[in-house]
């Protein structure tokens, strides 16, 4: 059976209590018994593998059996998404925290149907970390992705600007994803358009920037899929995979 991984900031000591709502779902929903093993870890690199000695009601007393540190990978992946549709936002974060995105930034994309404002900007962003911080326990990583505060299209001009490689997922692009030079380290950043896609002046604002646009494939693939397909040649091509 796969360790589970539970977040903490205590990782300090022989012995830990882990308590709080990660206590309480350890003991109480996944009801984990003395003996079995788990690891805990802050979610930026440090982890604490242990194993449970006692179960309360809402908490678990474990025993510290080492200790270890994880470098954060290079060349670090970040994937500018257009905010989708519904709840299709949720499932693209959930699919690039498990290939290994390492920063998602929402995106309002001139074409997006979805615009975050007023109180929605905070439960929006508040589901996204949320989907981000539970599929990085289920896909066991130690290095949490960092989900930003939603980019403006300025923002992300900046961001390419300043990327090792910036790219625009396009499909009127002529340079295919698979056949683009790879930087070894520094921030690769790849643009996800919405469902209607990024409009002629991002794209040129883009480039602007220094931005390539590239091709993903000869299909046309939904927003909240395009980032996981990308982010999959990316990892693999640079040895992340």
């Amino acid at each position: 059976m796969t360790v589970p991984v539970f977040l903490t900031r205590e990782l300090g000591g022989a012995e830990l209590t882990l308590d709080g709502p990660e206590g309480r779902h350890a003991a109480s929903v996944r009801r984990l018994r003395a003996g079995e093993r788990v690891d805990l870890t802050d979610g930026v690199g440090k982890v604490a593998e242990c194993v449970v000695r006692e179960v309360l009601k809402d908490a678990l007393r474990l025993d510290v059996l080492g200790r270890y540190e994880i470098e954060p990978p290079a060349p670090r992946l970040v994937v500018v998404q257009g905010l989708p549709k519904g709840d299709r936002g949720e499932l693209a974060v959930e699919m690039m925290t498990e290939a290994g995105v390492d920063v998602i930034v929402p995106w309002a994309a001139a074409r997006s149907i979805t615009q975050w404002r007023g109180d929605k900007v905070a439960k929006a962003l508040g589901r996204w970390r949320s989907t981000a911080r539970e599929a990085g326990k289920q896909a066991r990583r130690f290095h949490l992705p960092e989900v930003t505060d939603p980019a403006s299209t300025a923002d992300v001009e900046k961001l390419l600007a300043g990327a090792a490689l910036g790219l625009v997922l396009h499909e009127e692009a002529a340079e295919p994803l698979s056949g683009r030079p790879l930087p070894a380290g520094g921030d690769i950043v790849v643009v996800v358009g919405p469902e209607g896609g990024v409009s002629e002046e991002e794209l040129a604002r883009f480039r602007a920037a220094e931005a390539v646009p590239v091709l993903l494939g000869n299909t046309v693939l939904r927003t909240s899929t395009a980032g996981v397909a990308a982010a999959a040649v990316l990892l693999a091509r640079t040895g992340r995979w």
